[in-house]
């Protein structure tokens, strides 16, 4: 009789055993991906539209370099005239990476320098595009260049104040709290009007930062450059002038340098020139990229 009791007990001890494994495996089935399927499910990286770069010293033309390089066509000897114009290679360990160029006249008045500078971005990162590295490299440049706030033009400030009498009643109260004459009110505000404008006279020019220059030649970012781009100015303590001009283009940096130092310190360099023909050159590389 015991033996008999004894056999059914294993019997129900073994199937829930069973019972349990089988729910384990079933259960580990369902959770566990199939091999190769969370690979299938990443976020694949977009390569850059660039995988090579320009020479740079071949990417400016001789009309250029003698616009921006004053005496270099006037340059005596043959050899150094031709080397003037073929520019220095700078030192790189990949040229499809990272590749520039300088170029350097002396003349009697002042000494030119121009550097042109090409830089593509590779993300090695799983999930970031070639795009966006080079986004983050370029804002890298924008903080580091520390732009001045924009300054608010004269029609901004000519635009806000006149917001500001719009909300103000027509009539207003006079001392003994009767209502001015509207024609009198009109004709006092004409008159005091009339003498703001002459006051002002010549207004209408870029209001100058406190440095004294004005806020369209100011450090600032520019459109229509490339896919987003920035000019920074700086005039140095022996009256140097750099005007450094930064666009992306895609995965691709391009960098213009360009430098004035005059013969004497009592000559400033042209902020407006100088950015000009920095800007020029931009533009000319940005087309050449989308060529």
């Amino acid at each position: 009789m015991q033996r008999k009791a004894y056999v059914p007990g294993v019997a129900v001890l073994l199937a829930a055993l069973l019972a349990a494994c089988t729910g384990a495996s079933d259960d580990g089935s369902k959770d566990d991906p199939r091999p190769g399927e969370a690979t299938a499910s990443a976020t694949v990286a977009q390569p850059g539209r660039y995988d090579t770069l320009p020479e740079p010293c071949g990417s400016v033309g001789q009309d250029t370099l003698d616009t921006l390089l004053p005496g270099i066509g006037q340059l005596p000897d043959e050899a150094k005239r031709r080397q003037a114009y073929e520019g220095d290679a700078t030192q790189t360990y990949d040229t499809d990476q990272k590749a520039g160029c300088r170029w350097k006249v002396e003349a009697a008045d002042a000494t030119h320098y121009l550097f042109v500078g090409f830089e593509r971005i590779v993300s090695w990162g799983n999930g970031v595009s070639d795009d966006s590295k080079a986004q983050e490299v370029y804002g890298g440049k924008v903080e580091a260049a520390d732009l001045p706030e924009p300054t608010p033009s004269v029609s901004q400030k000519e635009s806000e104040g006149a917001d500001e009498e719009s909300d103000e009643p027509e009539e207003t109260q006079t001392s003994g709290g009767a209502t001015a004459d509207p024609s009198t009110s009109a004709a006092s505000s004409a008159s005091g009007s009339a003498s703001g404008s002459e006051a002002s006279s010549g207004s209408s020019s870029p209001s100058p930062s406190a440095s004294g220059t004005p806020a369209s030649l100011q450090p600032r970012t520019l459109d229509g450059l490339g896919d987003e781009a920035f000019l920074d100015d700086a005039l140095g303590t022996s009256k140097q002038r750099t005007v450094t001009v930064v666009f992306r283009t895609s995965n691709v940096l391009v960098t213009v340098e360009y430098e004035e130092q005059p013969a004497t310190t009592t000559v400033v360099p042209d902020s407006e020139e100088m950015q000009d023909r920095a800007r020029n050159l931009a533009e000319r590389l940005a087309e050449a990229f989308d060529d």
